[in-house]
């Protein structure tokens, strides 16, 4: 049985954490599909297809990792593309905490999947898409931490 992986977010934009835990979590599953989440009350800063096409660049080269967007509950989406893991990435303890909870739910609606936590290598634990926003829209230098790809 196949071993695929979903790594679930709204990659606004993909920071080099994100790819740091991808690449990362590569030898422990067969196929790693980068789901980006369609959440029509979330005002984000790019556009959808942006976002995806960034991704797309930064794994272009492999053919284990693709990207698909999704509505709704991530456990559904799961389901409908096989996935038996979801993976997380984890910069601080406040993370975890959110994370343990929806990995819980998760698993009481969807008992047969896996939540798998990997922790954010230390030189990126204080990037977020959040604070790459911030810097960006205040005209601050975003290289080094986020992949060459995001052209802003």
């Amino acid at each position: 049985m196949e071993k695929i992986a979903l790594f679930p977010g709204s990659f606004d934009p993909i920071t080099l954490g994100h790819v740091s835990v991808i690449r990362r979590a590569q030898p422990l599953f067969d196929k790693i599909i980068i789901a980006i989440g369609v959440n029509s009350e979330k005002n984000h800063m790019f556009s959808l297809e942006k976002r995806k096409a960034w991704i797309e660049a930064v794994f272009k080269d492999d053919s284990a990792v693709e990207v698909q967007k999704y509505n709704g509950l991530t456990v559904e989406f799961c389901k409908y593309v096989g996935a038996g893991f979801i993976l997380r990435g984890l910069r601080t303890s406040a993370d975890f905490e959110f994370e343990r909870s929806i990995g819980q739910i998760n698993r009481k609606l969807y008992p047969e999947i896996e939540t798998v936590f990997m922790l954010t290598e230390p030189e990126f634990t204080p990037i977020s898409s959040s604070i790459v926003r911030d810097v960006f829209r205040n005209g601050g230098d975003i290289t080094g931490m986020v992949p060459k790809e995001v052209v802003l």
